[in-house]
């Protein structure tokens, strides 16, 4: 599988291109076309994702978000995982994972279904934002603040620390409001340049 990025950062779209019997799970609604047969699948609940999967002699799908910004494929090698922002998935393969119970999102968040989601596997992850992706590269001991509105996604070795902007202020680690992100590096954040909130 291979991707394929154009009109970004600002319309993107993202042409991922089948080997014979390869499939891409998006949702339904990101297809702008597709190769002749590849073949959806029925989403498992309504609203859900589709799998598209190419014929016998491959075939290709042009995947575009919802919202206008840069799409942005993140290989996955097999030796880390990531922490992705929750609404910033446009497709993933079969080889990519979602991991609902990763044990540190769950401390981090205690329990409740926070802001981001855990990923891992083999393959490229195709990320949806609202600007274009910016990659901050932390040297040893470089300390940086996100706001999760801006937060797309940082490997899962990078320490980070969730805590409140202002502690007498709302907070939700549903939404990220009131709350920042403290990383130490060394490792890689990426944000986006608009917020997705």
């Amino acid at each position: 599988m291979r991707v394929h990025t154009r009109h970004t950062p600002a319309f993107g779209v993202a042409r991922v291109v089948l080997g014979p019997g390869e499939a891409v799970q998006a949702a339904a609604e990101a297809l702008l076309a597709s190769s002749f047969g590849v073949a959806p699948s029925a989403p498992s609940r309504k609203g859900g994702p589709v799998v598209f999967t190419a014929p016998a002699e491959g075939g290709w799908v042009d995947l575009a978000p919802k919202r206008a910004g840069d799409v942005y494929p993140l290989e996955f090698d097999g030796t880390q995982g990531w922490c992705v922002a929750k609404d910033a998935v446009l497709a993933r393969p079969a080889g990519v994972r979602r991991d609902q119970h990763w044990p540190a999102l769950q401390s981090l968040f205690g329990g409740d279904g926070g802001f981001l989601d855990h990923y891992a596997g083999v393959g490229p992850l195709i990320l949806s934002c609202t600007g274009p992706v910016e990659v901050f590269s932390l040297d040893p001991g470089e300390i940086v603040t996100v706001t999760p509105g801006f937060l797309v996604a940082y490997p899962d070795n990078v320490q980070v620390r969730l805590r409140a902007i202002d502690p007498s202020g709302p907070q939700s680690v549903r939404t990220g409001e009131g709350l920042a992100l403290d990383f130490a590096g060394p490792g890689r954040v990426l944000v986006q340049a608009r917020s997705a909130r």
